[in-house]
């Protein structure tokens, strides 16, 4: 098979992750095809992509029949018909997990965003998630919101694998990386297997260009337009190099000496929302060691047809910090941007879960109907 863009990338250091899963996406063959040809080697997902999937044909009808024998609770009914996708993905990908030693072939596996303001809630169904699928190779997603840092700890003490999701500012991921390696100290300290703990940190990079564009254009001087489209590749190059500074040191060593892993940063948003910028510079601009993308089909179709394939994730760090500057200085607020980026992100993944439930009533009605 001929070496593809991504297979190059992959080659650098940078796991290359599909955004998103669905049973026709399994059922046909095209995830098995896409780990061959486009190098994917995990999945990860959320109520968004789930209600999208399940409101779409009919690819679900049947286990729905069968799951309105035992209950007509939309929430249950949606934990069973994702269960088996997850599941079934799980075991698809567990070659890549074995032979990778547990640093790929990871699929996720989303907490009630309605919960992400809610430590025990969180803690509880996560605890549930990671029951249902009893899979080496799941990741339970969980929000970093300030509350659910603790879950986050909790979890990774329990010995379980944690996605860390809706990430926007420095000082949050710093926050998150202290309750990743708190988790572990608990886990060491209790007499647990750190060798079997995962977890990613999943860093959001087009939103924040959006969101800071607009009060860009808003100020609307020359040196405030100048600076569009510069805020997320900064944010995400800090980031890294935050990465960088969290893990080493003599506390991570101790950790890392009894097997434990660093969480790796993962670029998710990374489709472009601006047709004014190039479609794949959220991949192009954040290639670098032990790191995820996580990308949509179309950003994937894309960088293998005309990428750029080149270790860029620690060239201009010091211009990185520049731009932060420099957007501060045209009247920028960044906390306030990111501050932003994460409530309308717990807002929208809320009320796609409640738009998923709806849906799943509103096959239920038509099932109904049409048997009765």
């Amino acid at each position: 098979m001929p070496e593809s863009n991504l297979h190059r990338l992959s080659e650098l250091g940078q796991s290359v992750w599909l955004d998103y899963l669905s049973r026709t996406l399994l059922h046909s063959g095209k995830l098995s095809g896409m780990m061959e040809n486009d190098a994917v080697v995990g999945v990860t997902s959320n109520p968004t992509i789930f209600q999208k999937a399940i409101a779409e044909g009919d690819a679900y009808d049947d286990q729905l029949r069968e799951l309105l024998e035992e209950t007509d609770d939309p929430k249950e009914i949606f934990i069973g018909l994702s269960r088996d996708d997850v599941v079934e993905a799980c075991d698809l990908m567990r070659p890549v997990w074995d032979r990778g030693g547990g640093q790929d072939g990871y699929i996720s596996w989303e907490v009630d965003p309605s919960l992400a303001f809610d430590r025990d809630a969180t803690i509880a169904e996560a605890k549930r998630l990671h029951e249902l699928g009893d899979r080496p190779n799941l990741h339970v997603k969980i929000p970093a919101t300030k509350p659910c840092l603790g879950a986050i700890e909790e979890m990774i003490a329990l010995g379980r694998n944690i996605n860390v999701t809706l990430i926007f500012s420095l000082q949050r991921h710093a926050e998150v990386i202290e309750a990743y390696i708190r988790g572990l100290e608990r886990l060491v300290e209790s007499g647990g297997d750190p060798t079997k703990v995962a977890s990613v940190a999943s860093f959001f990079v087009s939103r924040v260009d959006t969101e800071g564009d607009k009060r860009l254009e808003a100020i609307g001087t020359p040196e405030a337009l100048a600076l569009r489209g510069k805020l997320a590749i900064a944010n995400a190059k800090l980031a890294y190099r935050l990465y960088g500074e969290k893990f080493s040191g003599e506390r991570w060593e101790r950790l890392a000496a009894k097997g434990a892993s660093a969480q790796r940063c993962l670029w998710a948003s990374t489709s472009t929302k601006n047709p004014d910028y190039r479609d794949v510079i959220y991949v192009e601009q954040l290639i670098g060691p032990d790191t995820v993308n996580t990308m949509p089909e179309d950003t994937i179709r894309a960088f293998q047809d005309h990428g750029e394939v080149a270790e860029t994730l620690t060239q201009g760090v010091d211009e990185a910090e520049r731009v932060l500057a420099q957007i501060a200085e045209v009247g920028v607020d960044y906390d306030d941007v990111v501050e932003t980026l994460e409530r309308e992100g717990v807002e929208k993944f809320a009320d796609s879960f409640t738009e998923l439930l709806d849906g799943i009533s509103g096959k239920r009605r038509e099932l109904v109907s049409a048997s009765s």
